[in-house]
C-alpha cells in the first residue's frame, strides 16, 4: 500500500515555504474563481470549488478574498477574467520531464514566459505529447501527520478507493483514481481526520534520479517557473532523495 513519491515530498516542502511567503495566495484565488465559473458558486453542489476553498483556507487566505473570488467566478461580481488552462511540456536538467500547467487570460504571454524561463534555466521546451505520456491523472489528498499513523489513514480510506499512501515526512499523500477523490476525502472527513488539500494532480509513472547538482538546477528551474503569474502547477518526474534534499536545505 505504501509507496514513496519523491517529487511529491519535494513539492510539499516547497509548498509549505511558498505558503509562508504568501506566494500561493493569487494561485489559490484563481483556482476558486475558475471552479466557481465552471461548476457554479455553491460549494455543496460543486466539489471542485469546495476543495479549492478548503485549500485556500488551510493556507490562511482571508475569507473576504475567498468570497469575492467565488462571486467573480459565478458572475455575481464584476472583474472575473476569462481564465484558460494550458499545459506546456518541457525537459529540465538531466532529462527530467516537466509539465507546466498555466491558468491564463493571455496564451501568447504565458507561452513566451514559460519558454523564456525554461531556456534560461537549463531547460528546453518540448512538443505536445512528448512528456505528458509519462504522467497519469490521479486524485491526491494531503493529510498532515499530527498524531496519525499510516495505518490510521489506510483504515479510513481503503474502502473508498485509495490506491497508495506515500510518506512525505510531516504529511501523508493519499493517491486514488480522480473519480474516487471525493469518496476518499469524504472517508477521511467521516473518520474525523483533518486534511490539507484534495485535488486532481498529475503523478509520474517513472522517475529520473538526480544528484545534488542536478537537483539544485531542477529546483531553480521550478522556482523560476513558479514565479510566473500564469503558472498554476508544475509536475516533474525528478527523484530527489532525502539525502540530496537535506544537503540542499543546509
Amino acid at each position: 500500500m505504501s509507496g514513496h513519491s519523491k517529487w511529491a515530498t519535494t513539492k510539499h516542502k516547497k509548498a509549505v515555504i511558498d505558503a509562508k511567503r504568501g506566494k500561493m495566495f493569487a494561485k489559490l484565488i484563481k483556482n476558486i474563481e475558475v471552479a466557481a465559473r465552471t461548476g457554479g458558486g455553491d460549494p455543496s453542489g460543486n466539489p471542485t470549488l469546495y476543495d479549492a476553498i478548503q485549500k485556500a483556507k488551510k493556507s490562511s487566505v482571508p475569507n473576504d478574498n475567498i468570497d469575492r473570488a467565488v462571486k467573480r467566478g459565478s458572475g455575481l461580481e464584476a472583474g472575473g477574467a476569462d481564465w484558460q488552462t494550458i499545459m506546456y511540456e518541457g525537459y529540465g536538467p538531466n532529462g527530467v520531464a516537466i509539465l507546466i500547467e498555466c491558468l491564463t487570460d493571455n496564451r501568447n504571454r504565458a507561452a513566451t514566459e514559460v519558454r523564456t524561463r525554461l531556456t534560461r534555466n537549463n531547460g528546453t521546451f518540448a512538443d505536445a505529447g512528448s512528456v505528458s505520456y509519462l504522467f497519469n491523472r490521479k486524485g491526491v489528498v494531503i493529510v498532515p501527520k499530527a498524531s496519525l499513523s499510516e495505518d490510521d489513514v489506510m483504515l479510513a480510506v481503503l474502502d473508498a478507493g485509495a490506491e497508495e499512501i506515500n510518506d512525505l515526512g510531516d504529511a501523508f499523500e493519499v493517491v486514488s483514481e480522480p473519480t474516487d477523490l471525493i469518496a476518499v476525502r469524504t472517508a477521511l472527513q467521516n473518520a474525523g481526520i483533518d486534511y490539507d488539500s484534495a485535488e486532481s494532480s498529475l503523478v509520474p509513472t517513472m522517475s529520473v534520479e538526480v544528484d545534488e547538482d542536478a537537483a539544485r538546477k531542477v529546483l531553480k528551474l521550478v522556482d523560476a517557473l513558479e514565479d510566473c503569474d500564469d503558472v498554476q502547477n508544475i509536475y516533474s518526474n525528478a527523484d530527489i532523495s532525502d539525502e540530496v534534499m537535506a544537503a540542499i536545505d543546509e
